[in-house]
């Protein structure tokens, strides 16, 4: 093939930042930004360390490029190279085998962004007959998507624009770190125009030095600065009347709800000062068009992450910045073949719904509460995709390899994924996994799940592959672009992976496609696009439209497909299943002698996603370590001291770190997230350092104690201690002394 310049998509996180591909002699040779494509700015992709990661990522040395099945035990990180058409046939017998003897809901999946397409995994399971797909939705994603649904009967998407919005608040999220792209240039252009940026983190973040505003509330504690913010807002009258009276319900209820949450009562729950609750509730309240941006700050917080998106939820609708240019609007259901097609969850038999875990107790993240939502969202003929909705619990998913109970999940294919640095409870997931009769992992480089593997399959990434984002089927939006060149060596688009396996596990019919690129033709034909026409441009994202409610209104349709057809300030589902309908601060577990400081677990920094790119050189910063932060008068009074290696302890687990001393809330420490160590040995018991600096040795995701209605876990309010790991003095970045700390605490 001749030389030439081809359109292709970064897909090292969600941008899918456009790109150009050089090709000589079908190598990739240099990459360049697409100006004509999303994100129209050439600075936003050259200022991304990721971008210039590409090529690295591509012909790296340690990317799996074979298919590769286990030669010695499990664990013991020896591999013979087979054939794909060996590895597939042998996964699929002993599938079938399995679900002959246990039945289907023994398998079980794990997956992971950014490198796969979930609706092809979501597909195979609903077809082959198991409700336990495990990902990280209830503490990242679900969260938000439930509460909108449930309160403006469809999810939301917050805006932030420099002429319209009048006051921005960031609360829980960090687009410095976390996202470093377009939306980080909005929020920085937004910041020169002096109007209030308001920050809600107990972290003096990159973020939160930009803000005009910045509130360091107590972990854990943000339902209850929510609810202050309401009753300042209703106490002062800073509403519009006659919006609430004609579009929100329960308003009367509401208010008498939070008649007790008064700035003082706030103050003494969030340590935060009485003057900064009702500046900031006035702020917002007073700006024309406002708007409040969140994260998974609030996600991870357990039963008060629900009654914090309800608060902010109510915030929104009893202030009308919904369907509001500059503050919100309401999403549109995709005009494509939307994820709810795609996955078939109607071909999940109602027997095998009833196997789902946990269903006996969680009130909303079950087969039964997505229905219930449903019938109301249908009203506006919308519905959302149900396996993101309706994901497994993760721990109940490890005690049942672990326990047979209620029934034995005997294998577990991961895709993408890495459970035992991302998912909470570390050693119970390494346990779990090596007590598995088959578990598969499709991957790129290898990793700590792929050394306890059966078969380890290699899967094409970035510039490999097609790609597609369409939010998860929850707003009519598709961005994305073509692969630069056939994927390198045996590697494969994930989609061929779960095709393949379902023609063999007797899924025929339902997988018509022969590629991916065939797929996304199917998706985008009610457009009138082929794939290859979509590639032109790369994105399908009409205009949005607002004050929507009132058009539904004039059609003879609800305004919001909500039981009330209005804005759910008091929720009737929630009440249906019998929880609070109104948002509440929940009192959970503090600080005590034993544990006297609160942990945040969930610290990212760029130019990592996750556990991934740990192989990759050119995003190795020297000297970079695992960091445990704490501000300076915490530091003091424990006598530590910055550069230190310390270890923090909770009632789950220990792991190392090193100190970092920044400005941030008092007794309060912070660990980074998503360390391990690949130049490690990644043969048991190592498993390439996986327990050596990883937060989630820290955590649990006990069933017992997770909220009932959608079975979240805490990741940011635990108690914990913080200790030296050596003497005063003696500092280093040299991470194998780490070795040397204890196992943790059995749960």
């Amino acid at each position: 093939m001749p030389n030439r310049t081809t359109k292709t998509n970064c897909r090292l996180c969600s941008y899918l930042c456009g790109l150009e591909a050089q090709i000589e002699d079908d190598k990739i040779v240099s990459l360049q930004p697409d100006p004509s494509r999303y994100p129209y700015d050439v600075g936003i992709v050259k200022g991304c360390p990721r971008f210039h990661s590409n090529l690295e990522f591509l012909n790296h040395p340690q990317r799996i490029n074979h298919p590769l099945k286990r030669a010695g035990e499990r664990g013991e990180n020896r591999w013979q190279q087979i054939s794909w058409e060996q590895a597939l046939n042998e996964i699929s017998e002993k599938l079938l085998h399995l679900r002959e003897n246990f039945g289907a809901e023994t398998l079980a999946t794990s997956i992971g962004g950014p490198h796969t397409t979930f609706w092809p995994l979501h597909r195979f399971m609903n077809l082959f007959g198991s409700p336990n797909n495990v990902g990280i939705g209830q503490i990242c994603w679900n969260p938000s998507i439930w509460v909108n649904s449930l309160t403006f009967g469809w999810p939301l998407e917050n805006e932030i624009d420099p002429e319209t919005t009048g006051c921005a608040i960031l609360w829980g999220v960090n687009p410095a770190e976390s996202d470093n792209s377009l939306f980080w240039r909005q929020v920085l252009a937004y910041n020169l125009t002096g109007k209030p940026l308001i920050v809600i983190d107990p972290r003096e973040t990159r973020t939160a030095r930009l803000a005009t505003h910045w509130l360091a509330p107590n972990p854990g504690t943000d339902a209850a600065l929510a609810l202050g913010m309401l009753h300042v807002i209703i106490a002062e009258e800073l509403y519009p009347q006659q919006f609430v009276e004609q579009w929100c319900h329960g308003f009367e209820q509401l208010k008498q709800q939070v008649a007790d949450y008064t700035p003082q009562h706030v103050a003494q729950i969030t340590g935060l000062t009485t003057q900064q609750i009702i500046q900031t509730a006035q702020l917002y309240a007073h700006a024309n068009s406002a708007s409040i941006f969140h994260g998974r700050g609030i996600d991870q917080i357990g039963a008060n992450s629900v009654q914090v998106h309800r608060a902010i939820a109510c915030l929104k609708g009893l202030t009308a910045n919904i369907d509001r240019p500059g503050a919100s609007y309401l999403s549109e259901m995709p005009e494509y073949i939307p994820e709810i097609d795609l996955e078939l969850t109607d071909r999940l038999p109602a027997e095998q719904r009833q196997k789902q875990l946990g269903r006996d107790k969680i009130k909303l993240q079950t087969f039964e509460g997505y229905e219930r939502l449903t019938r109301y969202t249908l009203q506006h003929g919308k519905q959302l995709p149900a396996r993101y909705l309706t994901s497994a619990q993760p721990n109940l998913v490890w005690r049942a390899m672990l326990e047979s109970q209620p029934y034995p999940i005997r294998a577990m294919i991961v895709s993408g994924s890495n459970p035992l640095i991302c998912q909470a409870d570390s050693e119970l997931i390494a346990k779990a996994l090596q007590s598995l009769d088959l578990l598969v992992a499709l991957e790129l480089f290898p990793n700590s799940v792929t050394a306890l593997a059966d078969y380890v399959l290699p899967m094409a990434g970035s510039l490999e592959r097609p790609v597609l984002q369409t939010n998860a089927g929850v707003a009519n939006i598709a961005y994305g672009g073509p692969q630069a060149i056939e994927p390198l060596h045996e590697r494969r688009c994930d989609y061929d992976f779960w095709r393949e396996l379902g023609l063999l596990c007797g899924q025929d019919e339902f997988w018509p496609w022969e590629d991916f690129t065939t797929s996304l033709d199917n998706i985008l034909n009610p457009l009138g696009l082929t794939w290859e026409s979509f590639c032109e441009t790369g994105i399908y994202a009409p205009a949005p439209e607002y004050r929507k409610y009132e058009s539904y209104e004039k059609n003879g349709q609800p305004g919001f497909a909500t039981p009330s057809g209005k804005i759910e300030l008091y929720c009737e589902v929630l009440n249906e299943v019998g929880s609070s309908p109104l948002p509440v601060h929940q009192s959970q577990p503090g600080a005590s002698a034993e544990f006297p400081l609160l942990l945040i677990t969930g610290g990212r920094k760029q130019p990592h996603w996750a556990s991934s790119f740990r192989w990759l050189k050119t995003l190795k910063k020297p000297g970079t370590v695992p960091q445990a932060e704490v501000s300076k008068a915490t530091a003091e009074s424990l006598g530590l001291e910055h550069g230190q290696q310390v270890v923090v302890e909770t009632p789950h687990g220990k792991t190392s770190f090193t100190l970092s001393i920044v400005i941030m809330k008092d007794n309060v420490v912070n660990v980074d997230y998503g360390w391990w160590f690949p130049e490690q040995s990644l043969a048991a018991p190592e498993l390439g350092g996986a327990f050596t600096s990883n937060a989630n040795m820290l955590t649990t995701a006990s069933f017992e104690t997770s909220d009932p209605i959608l079975g979240q876990w805490i990741y940011n309010r635990i108690p914990c201690c913080i200790y030296p790991a050596q003497p005063v003095g003696q500092t280093t970045t040299d991470t194998n002394h780490l070795q040397q700390v204890p196992a943790s605490k059995e749960n």
